[in-house]
């Protein structure tokens, strides 16, 4: 209700506050809104406080109550730490409580205390009331911190700081000076200067003989079910939990509505059904399943030009609620509401907010996906419904839903309109036998909730859409840069697929970008990343001070792996840390996904074995012959984005005119 209270009222753009935090010794709650206009701070206070005394008052409605006490418990029951051992995760909870004096084990163990907190509730106890008023209504302890924008703080903060140098410069003596300069070259020739080999074999470490060399197989069936879709099902113990999936086709979405995907994946849970509110909606999620999501899934397809594309409905459930799991799925795809005009308002500025908060936080996340979309489709889907250009799209639609929301209500069902569809549709189930016997019986009673065939039928023309191939400057107001640099190593340099790309680029990243562009450049990170399925490789930096400087580091990659020298301890490391991430920690959940990803992109598990030989077998050769492709990524063919500010874009351009064309974001 209080969530609902600040988003219904109009003073800000999105909520901020995350509510409880426990890990600290003294425990917080916060809520608030961004973009609030100055004079309407207090509002937010009063309605914040307004909200919390009459929720003492009034309490929760027992659905609200019912749906929480599930979600909480369904989470602690699942335990899902995602790709975080559970281990590590049982020691960090137990540890928050343990640092500060208290019980290390009442974290862990919740089962007792929700029980008693389930059975004072069916008592019929004022369980909620008395906790808001003495924990925040009546608690002293509370600030309310109004943070104001000043575009001119960032050249008022450099400018302080020159100041305070120069002065201090100006009272050193010449030989003080030289030392400064002596025990800089001193710091550099230290962060240059690789770990002696006694120091190295301190780190305990495996050896190749400890990996398997076999991959691990999920276990997956696959069956046809009428009308043209297909079930994947993978058996793993879940302890009676299901997880589905349903994925329908995207590639026949007319191009021009692909920008509004993400708002209509978000309207399917957030506007209501048919038969009932919002609210409503949410409560039964709570109270029938642990969560259920809808968002657009894309990615590039080796040795194809169209992208892989599905909207997927994810959701997760006991085994004996498997019924209402998929009757939710089919509420929200059948029968959801698009018309709630100032709920899509809400959203379309909540979206424009964590955007344009994002950019500056994580520009190397943009500047990726610029570089992305000017090379294959797959990424200009991508930018569309997730970068720079869908931020300027979500600019246009804020007006656009003031002037036209007949219009863009009548976009939202076309969509909808084009995506229904059993032919083409699938079907992924994950769950150990019981849940996946209590399931079999419900997943026809969804694809009937479907047509057999979209009524507004495809729309007769694949997507054709990249960016211009151009070098970039991002501009918003930033201290750091984001420096990105890319080329398609199969279309540039005729690369073709083998394992030994993987500990390639994961050595890169650990050696020669963490010494040139973290150590010495002072980033928080340097990076690179390939992209398999496209054939991207990208290089990338996080909140660096530098630009040009990182650029000379990315090429210099090249002459690096010319000249490099890995004796067999060395390379043994590179191998096992990328079968590292090849055997990555997965939960039942993220197993059976993966396998589902795999088919969607047509890896097969011949391949994968393939590929893991590739690694295991990288020699020295590799490394040096790796280097010629790479080379294309410091030719012609590749292209810069950064995100930066004025002053360092217009720098870059007095150095190397014409190196990139600005285009200011905020």
């Amino acid at each position: 209700p209080l969530r609902k209270a600040l988003n219904d009222s109009g003073l800000g753009a999105a909520l901020v506050g995350g509510g409880i935090d426990d890990e600290l010794k003294q425990p917080i709650f916060s809520v608030g809104l961004k973009g609030v206009e100055p004079s309407n701070t207090a509002a937010v206070e009063k309605l914040v406080l307004d909200k919390l005394a009459e929720l003492a008052d009034t309490g929760f409605t027992s659905g609200a109550i019912e749906a929480a006490v599930n979600t909480i418990e369904f989470s602690l029951r699942e335990n899902n730490t995602g790709s975080f051992p559970r281990g590590l995760s049982l020691m960090l909870r137990a540890l928050g409580a343990w640092i500060y004096g208290r019980d290390p084990y009442t974290p862990i163990q919740w089962e007792d205390a929700l029980n008693h907190f389930k059975a004072k509730l069916d008592g019929g106890a004022d369980v909620f009331g008395p906790l808001i008023r003495r924990f925040l209504l009546d608690n002293s302890h509370r600030v309310s911190v109004v943070m104001l924008p000043d575009s001119s703080l960032a050249a008022k903060t450099e400018g302080s700081e020159r100041a305070k140098l120069d002065g201090i410069r100006a009272q050193l003596s010449e030989q003080e000076l030289q030392q400064v300069v002596a025990e800089t070259a001193a710091l550099k020739e230290c962060q240059e200067t690789p770990d002696p080999p006694e120091a190295l074999t301190c780190i305990p470490s495996l050896h190749l003989s400890d990996i398997p060399k076999a991959i691990s197989k999920v276990p997956t069936a696959t069956s046809s079910l009428p009308g043209g879709a297909t079930l994947l099902t993978h058996e793993l113990f879940t302890n009676d939990v299901l997880y589905a999936e349903a994925a329908l086709d995207l590639t026949g979405l007319p191009a021009g509505l692909l920008p509004l995907l993400p708002l209509f994946c978000r309207s399917l849970t957030q506007m209501g059904t048919q038969n009932e509110s919002f609210i409503e909606l949410t409560e039964r999620i709570g109270r029938k399943t642990g969560g259920v999501s809808v968002y657009p899934f894309s990615s590039a397809k080796r040795g194809q030009e169209q992208p892989v594309a599905y909207l997927m409905v994810r959701g997760k459930a006991m085994g004996h609620n498997s019924g209402d799991l998929f009757q939710l799925m089919g509420d929200i795809l059948a029968s959801a509401r698009l018309d709630d005009r100032a709920r899509f308002t809400q959203m379309v500025a909540e979206t424009k907010a964590n955007m344009e908060a994002g950019i500056i936080g994580s520009g190397h996340r943009y500047a990726a996906s610029r570089l992305s979309a000017q090379r294959s489709i797959a990424g200009w889907m991508g930018e569309a419904t997730g970068g720079l250009s869908y931020l300027e799209f979500i600019r246009g639609l804020a007006k656009r839903v003031e002037e036209d929301w007949e219009g863009v209500q009548a976009d939202l069902e076309s969509i909808r309109k084009h995506l229904l569809q059993r032919k083409g549709a699938l079907v992924n189930l994950t769950g150990d036998d019981r849940a996946l016997a209590a399931a079999a019986a419900h997943v026809d009673e969804l694809l009937t909730r479907l047509p057999e065939t979209a009524a507004a039928g495809p729309s007769g023309e694949a997507w054709a859409g990249v960016l211009p191939r151009l070098n970039e400057a991002l501009v918003v107001p930033t201290q750091v840069n984001y420096v990105g640099k890319a080329a398609n190593l199969y279309a540039d340099a005729g690369y073709k697929l083998s394992g030994s790309a993987y500990v390639i680029e994961k050595h890169l990243g650990t050696s020669w970008l963490w010494d040139k562009v973290r150590v010495v450049g002072g980033a928080y990170g340097g990076f690179c990343s390939f992209d398999s399925h496209s054939g991207m490789f990208t290089f990338l930096s996080y909140r660096d001070p530098n630009l040009l400087d990182t650029l000379e580091a990315y090429d210099g990659s090249v002459d690096f792996l010319r000249s490099l020298e890995l004796d067999q301890d060395a390379l043994t490391k590179a191998i096992i840390g990328t079968m590292g991430d090849l055997d990555a920690y997965q939960l039942p959940d993220a197993k059976g996904y993966t396998a589902f990803s795999r088919y969607l992109l047509g890896v097969t598990d011949e391949e994968r074995q393939e590929r893991r030989d590739q690694v295991l077998g990288t020699t020295q050769k590799d490394f040096r012959e790796f280097a010629e492709v790479l080379d294309c990524v410091r030719g012609d063919a590749a292209r810069v984005v950064a995100v930066t500010n004025a002053d360092k874009a217009a720098q870059v351009l007095q150095e190397r005119p014409g190196f990139w064309e600005l285009r200011k974001v905020l």
